[in-house]
């Protein structure tokens, strides 16, 4: 790993999240790669997800709704065991990160529901809070890429969003305060990749699933994305930091399919896709998220 005179790695990646899971769902080979390569990673994660929908019966007992509301504190678990499985063999394992200290900022629930008034709700803090706590993450780490999510948060739940927008009020406060340009991504899913995806799987949907309606699945046209990162090399630690978050998230036995609660097959991608939003221009598609940098 190069280091700078700072001490610092030379390439600095921070990926910003809602919740334990997405970080794996949406970038889990995007981080598993740029580790391997010797990139300062930091992960940081907004919630716990309290919210979340428990898969099957052994740890149902666990959810915030009439259950014992210790969910949160199970999916920390779960998160160190997918940033570890991401990790390159042998190397000390990527550590969970909690915007403000687990714990700060609960998980606001999906739209509508009552989660969004809890007084910890992710939704409800006062937007310079989190915006402070994750300037703070960007000086000690000074990255020169972000990654975050589009402005509808991918599916719109509002936690997802609520990390846009605290996201963009931060760079663009850290960009004025020292001066120095970042790569901003957002990470989406690009179509044709997706409708492939969803083609190789038709015969091997597994019992209890089904496949998404049209357009069930959020996704960009192609001429939208501007970057690609090719995690064939890492799948196997994708895969197997996707299978960490069981209370979430079923593998496929093909290990190239998952799906979530509601039982909808989705592909796992062997290429992940970015949009860059920091208003610099790139000619064509990028294939690492440091191109053009130092």
């Amino acid at each position: 790993m190069t280091r700078t005179g700072s001490g610092r790695a030379a390439r600095r990646l921070l990926l910003v999240h809602a919740h334990p899971d997405d970080e794996s769902l949406m970038t889990g080979g995007t981080i598993a790669r740029y580790l391997a390569e010797g990139v300062d990673v930091v992960v940081v994660t907004f919630t716990l997800g309290e919210e979340g929908e428990v898969i099957g019966e052994r740890w149902a007992g666990l959810v915030a709704d009439g259950g014992a509301d210790q969910l949160g504190g199970f999916r920390i678990g779960e998160l160190s065991a997918a940033l570890a499985a991401l990790s390159p063999p042998g190397a000390p394992p990527l550590q969970p990160r909690f915007l403000g200290g687990a714990g700060r900022w609960r998980d606001s629930g999906m739209a509508g529901s009552a989660a969004a008034e809890h007084p910890r709700a992710l939704v409800s803090a006062p937007l310079d809070e989190p915006v402070a706590a994750l300037l703070a993450e960007l000086a000690a780490l000074d990255p020169q890429v972000v990654v975050t999510y589009d402005e509808a948060g991918t599916y719109g739940h509002p936690d997802h969003r609520r990390v846009h927008e605290v996201t963009a009020a931060a760079i663009a406060r850290h960009v004025e305060s020292t001066g120095r340009p970042v790569k901003v991504y957002e990470s989406i899913t690009e179509a044709s990749a997706l409708d492939e995806g969803l083609r190789a799987a038709a015969d091997r949907v597994p019992t209890g699933w089904r496949m998404p309606e049209p357009g069930e699945l959020p996704s960009y046209p192609d001429d939208q994305i501007t970057a690609q990162i090719d995690v064939r090399d890492v799948y196997d630690r994708k895969v197997a930091a996707l299978a960490a978050h069981a209370t979430q998230v079923t593998v496929a036995p093909s290990g190239t399919e998952y799906a979530l609660s509601n039982d909808i097959l989705q592909p796992i991608g062997a290429v992940e896709h970015f949009r860059r939003v920091d208003g610099a221009a790139a000619g064509g598609r990028e294939t690492d998220l440091f191109e053009g940098l130092p």
